[in-house]
């Protein structure tokens, strides 16, 4: 890949290429967040659980801010806050963990056909482990409908898991009616709230969410740290560990704090609660801008996900007779995904679509761009242009498209 000046120091009006729309499998650390992580990379490198001398003091008030910073980010309180490795750490903690310390009360766990495979592999590995497992499907936008989570709810249900926005298609779930149903019937709620933190409004006591999920890697922070809110009151969380050793964040998760990463991580969720509102209505117009200039010189696509419930900066689109792959491969100025960036290697089309109901074909020819705080209008244009470019090209050796076009075979 070609080296280009950096987006956020260039000129907004100037096209710097490669263009990268990939900003939900991982965003480029805000150039304010790595300032405010460099001094604990050189001066300030002490342990934060060494409580005897300066060094560790000055390591745990660093510690101790980021905590604060993420626990207001989702209307919770610091002690809630367990520093992980990243989202799929928090999702193991969440779902085993819970899962474990309720077995008592049941085996029953709940789950929906359209979660990141961080959650639907950790349910799967409890299914072979002997609990019973629920999958709710979704409907045609990718939505979990709250009133399917009531009826499969049993007295041996222990814990409900539903995303709060998908990874994919950016369609975002009713959490606090699913949360409100769980709380009403004594189930404990779980949230991959990965890719909604800092993009939408999140508060846990008012969505009636008991365990949450996050990483500082989607939210312009740095890659290896993530979090797992932990309701403490109203009812307590209980959780069993998954990994021991020192007993550090409150026995639930042992390890050395990485204070470099977990300051980054604070200050990326106060910098995306400073600029949310401008931040989305900015993305918003510039996702419109996007399908619009596809949708107007491009024939035969789908729009993927809910048309207004979605996230501002995601626009998931199929292309008719194209595959996926080969239209990737003929854009290599414009960083896109076709799919789940932690699911790339596989072969196989996306579940999230399949279960939202497209054909193999169809989930085979979508396109998930993800505009994010350094995407401008220029680069905008330059995709949306290259995008209808590449879709020309490849559909003109398809048979498949000629005939749909004039009903004879070519």
């Amino acid at each position: 890949m070609r080296k280009s000046p950096s987006p956020v120091e260039a000129p907004r009006h100037v096209l710097q290429l490669p263009v990268y729309m990939d900003n939900h499998s991982t965003t480029r650390p805000d150039p304010r967040v790595v300032e405010a992580m460099l001094p604990y990379f050189g001066a300030i490198y002490g342990n934060a659980a060494s409580a005897s001398h300066r060094f560790g003091w000055e390591a745990a008030e660093g510690a101790d801010r980021a905590r604060e910073q993420v626990a207001r980010a989702l209307g919770a309180e610091p002690r809630e806050i367990v520093f992980t490795s990243g989202a799929t750490e928090a999702n193991n903690l969440a779902i085993k963990g819970a899962a474990q310390a309720y077995q008592r009360r049941g085996k029953h766990v709940v789950t929906a056909a359209a979660e990141h495979k961080a959650v639907l592999d950790t349910v799967r590995r409890l299914g072979r482990e002997g609990w019973e497992i629920t999958v709710v499907p979704c409907d045609a936008t990718g939505r979990v409908d709250a009133a399917s989570i009531l009826p499969v709810l049993r007295p041996d249900t222990v814990l409900v898991s539903v995303m709060a926005a998908s990874n994919e298609v950016g369609t975002i779930n009713p959490i606090r009616e699913i949360g409100r149903i769980c709380r009403e019937r004594g189930v404990v709620f779980h949230t991959d709230a990965t890719q909604a933190v800092g993009k939408i409004p999140i508060e846990v006591n008012d969505d009636h969410v008991d365990l949450l999920s996050l990483s500082a890697h989607k939210v312009y922070g740095p890659k290896g740290v993530g979090a797992l809110y932990v309701r403490r009151r109203d009812p307590m969380v209980r959780l069993v560990p998954q990994m021991d050793g020192g007993g550090h964040e409150r026995g639930m998760r042992s390890g050395t704090l990485p204070v470099p990463l977990v300051v980054g991580l604070g200050k990326a969720l106060e910098l995306a609660m400073e600029e949310r509102d401008a931040e989305s209505a900015r993305l918003l117009v510039l996702r419109e801008r996007l399908h619009r200039g596809i949708a107007g010189r491009v024939e035969g696509i789908r729009l993927n996900g809910h048309p207004t419930e979605r996230l501002p900066g995601n626009l998931n689109l199929s292309f008719a007779y194209v595959d996926g792959e080969a239209l990737m491969m003929a854009m290599r100025d414009v960083a896109v995904s076709s799919g789940a960036a932690c699911t790339s290697v596989d072969p196989e089309p996306s579940h999230v679509l399949l279960a939202m109901g497209l054909d193999e074909d169809m989930a085979r020819a979508s396109l998930r761009f993800g505009l994010g705080r350094f995407t401008t209008e220029v680069e905008v244009d330059f995709a949306a242009d290259a995008v209808a470019e590449a879709v020309e090209r490849l559909r003109v050796h398809s048979a498949a498209w000629a005939f749909s076009k004039t009903g004879r075979e070519v």
